[in-house]
């Protein structure tokens, strides 16, 4: 038993919190960590909103940089760490992390923007924040942009298993989260991921499962590419409490499918050919939301930006551009 408490090294690269990263202190309770990027030119009427991966994910120096180029269209530009994550602050009831409480801080950013309408940009886990949020909060969204969308959750597992058409010419991933996890998880993480799960507590301090959690990321990175060349060692910052109690979260949250029937707001959703998510899930945001419209960007895997950002600019911005 002391094996588990006994601090564990690494030996990851440590959180470095952005330049000119500001805070919001919210009514939740939560602080959370952003960065602004100015539009250049007029500034369109929507700010757009950065939500990302995860959960339990971070803002990077990487992530301002690929959204730089969406404010050359005048777009104001927020990207925040969300709770539990990045610079933002820890919780130390992590059973708090859940999908309400990322979806009241983000009621709560939209408020002290003042911004009538938003427009979210959501990479995997940060997609199904968008539709977790834009489905309780519709006159609120103007646009939906996933990229890499995770399913919708309360999760139907039978969507796994379909196939899909021949036409989209859609390909596995070489390298499956399955090994990632299973090349860094050992006896020690597991007990902990479990005993946080069952109990809604910290074994360890935030410090050692973050640290813990930046390995595995680097692991799992591989799985999310097409081209593996691109991927570089993973920097710190990634929350692992509310990686795990968020996505606990989700088994019980109100099922959203019958809402999503009703919306009425744009949705592009942006594929990789090669994506680790299974194509049914992604699929099934085409069959309950009629105003959806699907993209599958070739040689790209669940990194669209990364694999194919010339594409993933053009088809954002081409979206953007829409009436």
């Amino acid at each position: 038993m002391l094996y588990l408490f006994y601090p564990r090294e690494y030996g990851v690269l440590p959180h470095k919190e952005i330049a000119e990263t500001n805070y919001w202190h919210l009514s939740t309770g939560s602080t959370i960590a952003y960065n602004r990027i100015p539009a250049q030119g007029l500034k369109k009427s929507y700010p757009i909103i950065y939500l990302h991966g995860g959960p339990g994910g971070a803002i990077s120096d990487k992530t301002i940089k690929m959204l730089l180029p969406f404010s050359e269209d005048a777009y104001e530009i927020y990207a925040y760490d969300q709770i539990g994550g990045g610079s933002s602050k820890r919780l130390e009831n992590i059973a708090e992390y859940t999908a309400e409480r990322h979806q009241a801080d983000l009621e709560e950013i939209i408020k002290k923007l003042e911004a009538k309408k938003v427009i979210l940009i959501g990479q995997s886990w940060g997609s199904v924040l968008a539709t977790f949020f834009a489905v309780n909060n519709p006159n609120k969204v103007a646009k939906i942009i996933m990229t890499g969308s995770g399913p919708v959750f309360p999760l139907n597992r039978s969507l796994a298993a379909l196939r899909p058409p021949d036409s989209l010419n859609i390909k596995e991933p070489i390298y499956s989260n399955y090994g990632g996890n299973k090349e860094v998880y050992t006896l020690r993480e597991k007990c902990i991921d479990t005993y946080a799960y069952i109990f809604s507590k910290k074994l360890v301090s935030d410090k050692q499962v973050d640290d813990f959690f930046t390995l595995l990321n680097s692991s799992l990175n591989k799985s999310a590419v097409y081209d593996t060349s691109l991927i570089k060692e993973s920097a710190g910052g990634g929350g692992y409490y509310a990686h795990i109690m968020t996505l606990k979260s989700l088994n019980y949250i109100e099922d959203p499918r019958e809402k999503m029937k009703q919306m009425k707001i744009p949705i592009l959703i942006l594929k990789g050919q090669y994506d680790n998510q299974k194509w049914g899930y992604t699929n099934e945001y085409v069959d309950l939301c009629d105003s959806t419209e699907l993209k599958i960007i070739p040689d790209a895997g669940h990194f669209i930006d990364l694999d194919q950002p010339k594409l993933y600019y053009q088809e954002i911005k081409d979206f953007l551009a829409l009436r």
